[in-house]
């Protein structure tokens, strides 16, 4: 049976880029970086849970060919390719100055919902990212 989702998979165009967004500005850290000769495999996780990866990857072989890889692009680029990554924070308010400051472009600020705070942004390739601040005992 299955037991634990190990690593998800967003696309991103462009992997150096994606470093210095999620690893520069949003603090995660790098997980893998390996040339497979194929491909660069690019992981990165939350500071202390390296259990959980997401793999950075570039639209291209050999997942897919070089027609398919520029329909993905063009996709990503318009925000349509559905990659999607929701993480929680202690404080969403105090996450959101801090990351604002860095220079990270906000969708919504941080916004009560039944569930808790949230915001939302999108990283420079198109991909949607929200972060919450559970209610206290949720």
């Amino acid at each position: 049976m299955l037991n634990a989702i190990k690593i998800s998979q967003i696309f991103v165009l462009d992997q150096d880029e994606a470093l210095d967004f999620y690893v520069g500005k949003l603090g995660l850290e790098v997980h893998t970086d390996a040339d497979l000769g194929f491909m660069r495999w690019l992981t990165i996780n939350v500071p202390g849970q390296p259990d959980r990866e997401i793999l950075l990857e570039k639209p291209g072989p050999p997942r897919m060919d070089e027609a398919t890889a520029n329909q993905v692009r063009d996709l990503l680029t318009k925000g349509a390719m559905g990659g999607s990554l929701f993480f929680t924070s202690d404080d969403c308010r105090k996450t959101y100055e801090t990351l604002s400051a860095k220079g990270v472009e906000f969708t919504e600020e941080p916004t009560e919902r039944p569930y808790g705070i949230d915001c939302g942004l999108r990283d420079p390739f198109g991909n949607s990212i929200r972060f919450s601040q559970p209610l206290s005992g949720s």
